[in-house]
């Protein structure tokens, strides 16, 4: 029965609304509107805000109950809306089913809020369990990539350690190559002194050999008598 009320409300609503004109969009107005994710408002659980809207316009806010209010008066006047024993029944239905929607209604839309959350976090477990592998996934990655950069500069370090062996090999080489050429000089140097030591003894030697041959015995004699004339104006003159 409410339901039939309900439907001969809107098929009245409707032919008093038959001058709003609606326009279908088409693709040159531009991008069509997304569709809503909620629902569009409603009044008193099931008269569209849409419908109320409409009046405020051109009549307030009490234009849409004042229609409704002498839409009903004339329906029940005229008899096009009958009182019948179902409209009753409805209408305690229709209490009931109200005083059942407001004393049970907040329990069981918690109960059914708590069941959907649930299934949900079982669907979502799954999902869940794949991206926390895949993030898993990713920071492995990171790290691994973390190691090889790290490589890279242990690379680096080696080199560097390998050029410096390299280079202190080479510095040893180079002094045990000038040790042996400085041995090997001081040797010739040593050997020519040597040499030069023994020419100039010979020559020293071979002069005092040529001096003295050149001394003939008078000139000896004279000059031995020379010096001890010498001495003795000397012990004379002490």
């Amino acid at each position: 029965m409410l339901s039939r009320l309900a439907f001969r409300n809107a098929q009245l609503v409707s032919v008093a609304c038959r001058g709003i004109q609606t326009t279908v969009p088409t693709l040159s107005d531009g991008p069509r509107p997304k569709r809503p994710v909620d629902p569009s408002p409603v009044r008193h659980g099931f008269i569209p805000e849409e419908w109320f809207t409409f009046f405020y316009p051109k009549t307030g806010v009490s234009g849409p109950y004042v229609f409704l209010a002498t839409l009903g008066t004339y329906l029940l006047s005229k008899e096009v809306y009958i009182l019948e024993h179902e409209f009753y029944n409805g209408l305690s239905l229709a209490t009931i089913c109200i005083f059942g929607v407001k004393t049970f209604g907040p329990k069981v839309a918690k109960y059914l809020d708590t069941k959907v959350e649930e299934q949900e976090a079982e669907l979502n477990a799954g999902r869940d369990e794949e991206i926390n592998t895949h993030e898993d996934v990713i920071k492995t990655m990171e790290t691994e990539k973390w190691r090889s950069d790290a490589q890279k500069m242990i690379y680096d370090v080696k080199k560097q350690n390998v050029l410096m062996q390299l280079e202190a090999a080479y510095r040893e080489r180079m002094i045990e190559v000038y040790n042996e050429v400085k041995k090997r000089l001081d040797f010739h140097s040593q050997l020519d002194s040597v040499e030069r030591r023994i020419a100039q003894k010979h020559m020293v030697q071979w002069i005092i050999n040529g001096v003295l041959k050149a001394i003939t015995p008078e000139q000896e004699k004279a000059t031995l008598q020379q010096c001890i004339k010498d001495l003795e104006a000397l012990a004379v003159k002490a």
